[in-house]
């Protein structure tokens, strides 16, 4: 397994599908993950410290976790099959171990609630992983400028 940084996310144009981006943590590659609008806001208000009135699906499953003295020990992007990608959480308790399938996108939005270490599997990276070139490190630094401005408004699904 190979440690993974969550870079963020962003709306790719001019799709307006959002992405979850992803980087080896001692590597060049980078995972790119689509993923719906609704798991993108997730993870941008937890990556922005929003708080809202009512707690939202995956600070309900942080909560649960937390009174019920589980303990997230990792979450894992373990398969690409046919173009998805599945997840694992791995959890602990008292009782033992256990580890529950997942999507990528909420087993992340998990993780950044809880400050769980994200992996992903060797075979996903050597499928849909990407390296980048120098003039493409500067997209994924105008990617990073871009999370610095992005509200989860943006995510908002227009129809």
């Amino acid at each position: 397994m190979i440690e993974l940084s969550l870079v963020g996310v962003r709306v790719e144009l001019p799709s307006n599908q959002p992405i979850v981006l992803l980087k080896e943590v001692d590597g060049d590659r980078y995972l790119p993950i689509w993923i719906g609008a609704v798991e993108a806001t997730a993870i941008a208000f937890a990556l922005q410290g929003i708080q809202t009135p009512r707690p939202m699906t995956h600070d309900l499953m942080r909560d649960i976790l937390e009174e019920t003295n589980v303990s997230v020990e990792a979450v894992t992007i373990s398969e690409l099959v046919d173009q998805t990608f599945y997840a694992e959480i791995r959890m602990s308790s008292s009782s033992g171990a256990i580890e529950v399938s997942s999507r990528p996108s909420d087993a992340i939005a998990l993780a950044v609630r809880l400050g769980t270490p994200i992996y992903g599997a060797e075979d996903v990276l050597e499928a849909a992983g990407i390296e980048l070139k120098d003039d493409e490190e500067v997209e994924v630094e105008k990617f990073r400028e871009f999370l610095d401005q992005v509200t989860p408004e943006d995510f908002a699904s227009e129809g």
